[in-house]
């Protein structure tokens, strides 16, 4: 299906200056880190923070004290990046899908002390508690902020959920993403949507997810042979993959229908969640629980197909890994808008409506055509390779935490 594209967003000319000297600087910024959960969590924005915040440390930009929660193992410490563990609750994700961590009063306070003496705080979202602890604290301390906003609007089915999640990205997005002294987007999607009702101190910056392609790089036809006999894939049979955390807003009520709608494919669901795929029982549909990050790799390279009808998560790593591997994704038209600029290496079709059905017409013909899927793979792992480079991120955000960091 054609998309409109807007036009490819270039570097803003005071960046392109700051980030030749962004490395170089007079010494470390103290920066508090503030995400919901750690990467063992295995989440696309705790992932992508951790990924940051070890190539910041790394090249010397920032010593960084990372408050998360304690429900999963905190990164190992290294040179210049340090964990600070917050016991709390996390009830709400066990229950409902909602990753919602709330932190004890004593992780709380401690966050309040280590932002009052940061050179810059660094939150990761607007609408977690601690997150919005933190930016209070920053303010009161009359410290810089830098917000990397990675979620947007969100359809939920429950009408007061989705009302209840519509207000606080209003509420939270005036007052946190409002007051920052930076805000950063990784998707144009949900840039433009919270510019809607947000009016920014800074102009928001685009800057996307860097992806680690040594890791995630194309196969060999024999190493996809060999993947493919190691997940119990079917010679004659396409495989396709979702990878991601197994809840309704990553489309898992969908998925369910159209691995029943096309059963002439092989179906591998990889992630946790609790909308588990293997509760569905059906005869073409495999699922990896909970794989390691060594393990990603090996399942986007098998793959023929990424497909993920989710919606309101901005541009999600899962795909840009995918891609990366050389493995083409179909997802949400709004997905595909926060990266415009990838034009028809990035397969689309519109969620919403009769979702299922439009979606598996859509398979069908793609998997009648397999010479053309397998075609698209140089050029999707080309995509990746060119725009998706972790040092070009690195570069941006140094430069944006030292403009945060200079008094103005």
């Amino acid at each position: 299906m054609a998309r409109k594209h807007a036009p490819r967003r270039g570097t803003a000319p005071d960046l392109r200056v700051a980030a030749r000297g962004a490395l170089s600087g007079a010494g470390p910024l103290r920066i508090t880190l503030v995400t919901h959960y750690y990467p063992a969590h295995r989440g696309g924005v705790e992932r992508v923070a951790g990924q940051l915040a070890e190539r910041l440390a790394r090249a010397g930009v920032a010593k960084i004290d990372w408050h998360a929660s304690d429900c999963d193992a905190s990164p190992p410490a290294a040179p210049g990046l340090s964990a600070t563990p917050a016991p709390g609750w996390n009830a709400l994700e066990r229950a409902m899908g909602v990753p919602y961590p709330l932190w004890s009063p004593a992780a709380l306070r401690r966050l309040v002390r280590a932002c009052s003496e940061s050179d810059v705080v660094h939150l990761h979202d607007c609408l977690y508690f601690p997150n919005v602890v933190a930016f209070l604290a920053a303010r009161r301390a009359r410290r810089p902020v830098l917000v990397t906003q990675h979620i947007g609007h969100v359809p939920y089915r429950n009408p007061l959920l989705r009302a209840a999640h519509a207000a606080a990205n209003r509420l939270l997005g005036a007052l946190v993403l409002g007051g920052a002294d930076q805000v950063v987007f990784e998707s144009e999607t949900v840039r433009q949507y919270f510019s809607r009702f947000t009016r920014f101190r800074r102009p928001a910056m685009l800057v996307q997810n860097g992806v680690d392609t040594q890791r995630f790089r194309p196969a060999t036809a024999e190493e996809r042979h060999a993947h493919r006999l190691r997940l119990g894939v079917p010679p004659d049979r396409p495989l396709l993959l979702f990878l991601g955390r197994f809840v309704e807003k990553k489309g898992l009520p969908v998925l369910r229908e159209l691995a029943q709608r096309v059963p002439h494919a092989h179906w591998l669901f990889a992630g946790w969640g609790p909308l588990d795929p293997a509760s569905w029982r059906l005869p073409n549909a495999a699922v990896v629980h909970s794989p390691a990050t060594e393990e990603l790799s090996a399942l986007y390279q098998a793959a023929d197909l990424l497909v993920l009808p989710s919606m309101g998560e901005g541009f999600p790593l899962s795909v840009q890994e995918a891609m990366a591997c050389g493995t083409p994704a179909l997802v949400g038209e709004d997905t595909a808008a926060g990266c415009p600029e990838a034009g028809e290496a990035l397969l689309s079709e519109r969620v919403g409506g009769a979702t299922a059905q439009r979606w598996a017409a859509r398979l069908h013909a793609l998997l009648a055509a397999p010479e053309k899927l397998e075609s698209l793979r140089p050029r999707v792992a080309a995509f990746a390779r060119d725009h998706w480079s972790w040092e070009q991120c690195v570069n941006r955000y140094a430069a944006l935490l030292h403009a945060c960091a200079t008094p103005r």
